[in-house]
C-alpha cells in the first residue's frame, strides 16, 4: 500500500477531501520527521513506538566481494508495534 492508497481511503472513510488529508498525512510526516531527528520518542497508543537508536561503530564485511567495511556509529529510527497492534496482525495471519 502507498501513500496514495492510504490518502484514498481516508478520504473515503472521513468524508474529507483527498487534497485536504493529504496535507494532514504531511503535517504528520514531517512533525515526526523532525522530532526523530531530534532524537526524540514518538508514541500512537495501541500502534507502537518510534524512537532512535544508536549503532556503534564495527568491522563488517561486504557479502558480495568479502572485503572488510568499517561501520561507523550511526542513529537509525526504530518502531516498536504494540501489543494491540501484534495482536491484530497475528491474528489475521491465522
Amino acid at each position: 500500500m502507498t501513500k496514495a492508497d492510504i490518502v484514498v481511503k481516508v478520504a473515503d472513510a472521513t468524508g474529507l477531501t483527498r487534497t485536504e488529508v493529504e496535507v494532514v498525512f504531511d503535517g504528520i510526516f514531517k512533525v515526526m520527521s523532525a522530532e526523530l531527528a531530534e532524537h526524540g520518542h514518538i508514541e500512537l497508543r495501541r500502534f507502537g513506538t518510534f524512537k532512535t537508536a544508536v549503532r556503534s561503530e564495527r568491522n563488517a564485511h561486504n557479502p558480495r566481494t568479502g572485503e572488510a567495511v568499517h561501520v561507523e556509529r550511526h542513529t537509525k529510527p526504530v518502531f516498536k508495534p504494540s501489543p494491540q497492534l501484534r495482536e491484530m496482525v497475528n491474528s489475521k495471519n491465522k
